[in-house]
């Protein structure tokens, strides 16, 4: 991909996706159906867009042998981590970053800078959740999001006597890399938050979430921790203050009472009046009375931080998609239809053209096409999509103006670059 998928500024739903959504096994329906490609040609194209589809699905078989490769060292999932020097785990490190990131690119999913993910943790969460992470227990974070849309979500306030509707920006697809810092970098305090958390240092986390608002993005980290708000801790601050000061004024005129009662049976010495026992006895009711009350709302407070962990549990597990290695194979497929879907269009397009297109008109023709047959706004990546079809061979050139091999030679060319995948030594020949 592009450089420009590299970091993303305030997104608006205004803003077009490089991603195309619609199935590559239904653009080459329409491609293969639409007016423009002679019936006789049909089966041709078809099997055009078959040798395209294997040639890319080998390329990124190659990746996704390296992304398994590189992430044995880093697996959280593994029971240890195997013991290697610093220089090897450094090098896998460094390899399975670059192979990962290049991959989300080739999938069409961009880098969500660090100033939008700072921003997004301000915003209003769809959950009215505070949540708090500890950043420091993390070599680095890095959020990756493919798509977006605008969903009007209604918002309970005031624990359910208000609601309103709010505009959320919703992501599509998120993918989550969280590198946890090793062992020798961390602080004892931060060794039992991650051993408690059950996250083995120097290991990398990576996660797939689908449908996530982008306020909520915070809540996706391993070790988020729940943190009332000030109107919670209102709610539960002030109806302990008001029932628990009249049982401490109650309590304190007996206390003496009690400890002259408690040292007089324990043989410390001394004597008791009349009545002193009834206070004695006062007193013990209403520190068990106190003590009843403390637990109460302990309770409370404990039930409210909960309900809000298991709001945060149930909005994370039905959008998680997939976790660490298998990761791969969704970014992987994900890449390998977005590289040859765009390829595809632009191969058709230039093929069918009434006169040689020129870039801009290229890529005015495929999103028109993507609009009128799907009803899908994309911005379509002429560069990249030229690049490919040049890489095979393809393109033809003809200063500004465009053009594709026909496909009774185009088909040979895609042949060719598919059996040097595999070459056969002479000696096997022979």
């Amino acid at each position: 991909m592009t450089d420009e998928a590299e970091s993303t500024g305030g997104n608006t739903d205004a803003e077009r996706d490089h991603f195309i959504p619609i199935r590559r096994v239904d653009i080459i329906e329409a491609l293969a159906a639409h007016d423009a490609l002679p019936a006789s040609e049909r089966e041709k194209f078809r099997q055009f867009c078959r040798l395209i589809a294997a040639i890319y699905h080998h390329q990124f078989f190659v990746q996704l042998e390296q992304l398994r490769d590189d992430y044995f060292y880093f697996n959280p999932d593994r029971a240890s981590a195997p013991h290697l020097d610093a220089e090897t785990v450094g090098h896998a490190h460094d390899n399975l970053v670059e192979t990962l990131v290049a991959v989300l690119r080739e999938a069409n999913f961009v880098t969500i800078s660090r100033g939008e993910v700072a921003d997004a943790h301000t915003e209003h969460h769809i959950l009215r959740v505070s949540v708090e992470t500890p950043m420091e227990d993390f070599r680095d974070v890095l959020f990756f999001r493919r798509g977006h849309h605008v969903e009007k979500v209604e918002v309970k306030e005031w624990y359910g006597l208000r609601k309103r509707e709010v505009e959320v920006l919703v992501y599509d697809h998120v993918v989550l890399m969280v590198m946890i810092k090793p062992e020798d970098r961390l602080t004892p305090t931060q060794k039992k938050r991650l051993a408690r958390a059950k996250l083995r240092p120097g290991s990398i986390l990576i996660k797939y979430f689908q449908n996530i608002a982008r306020p909520d993005l915070d809540m996706l980290y391993p070790n988020v921790r729940v943190v009332m708000s000030v109107f919670d801790k209102l709610f539960l601050g002030v109806p302990a203050l008001a029932g628990g000061i009249p049982i401490l004024l109650n309590l304190l005129p007996t206390v003496t009472v009690l400890f002259v009662v408690a040292g007089f049976y324990l043989g410390f010495g001394g004597s008791i009046e009349e009545g002193e026992e009834k206070k004695a006895l006062a007193a013990l009711s209403a520190i068990g009375a106190l003590g009843g009350f403390m637990v109460r709302q302990w309770t409370k407070y404990q039930r409210q931080a909960l309900k809000y962990h298991k709001a945060i549990a149930d909005n994370v597990y039905f959008r998680n998609v997939s976790n660490n290695a298998g990761v791969f194979d969704y970014l992987i497929g994900a890449a390998e239809e977005q590289e040859s879907k765009e390829a595809l269009l632009a191969y058709y397009v230039l093929l069918t053209a009434k006169t040689p297109l020129d870039q801009p008109g290229l890529e005015r023709e495929v999103e028109h096409f993507m609009w009128v047959t799907f009803s899908v706004e994309v911005e379509f990546e002429v560069d990249d999509a030229l690049a490919k079809l040049e890489h095979l061979a393809l393109l033809r050139r003809d200063g500004d103006k465009l053009s594709v091999l026909p496909l009774e030679q185009a088909l040979p060319v895609l042949d060719r670059e598919w059996e040097a995948f595999f070459p056969v030594p002479r000696a096997a020949v022979s």
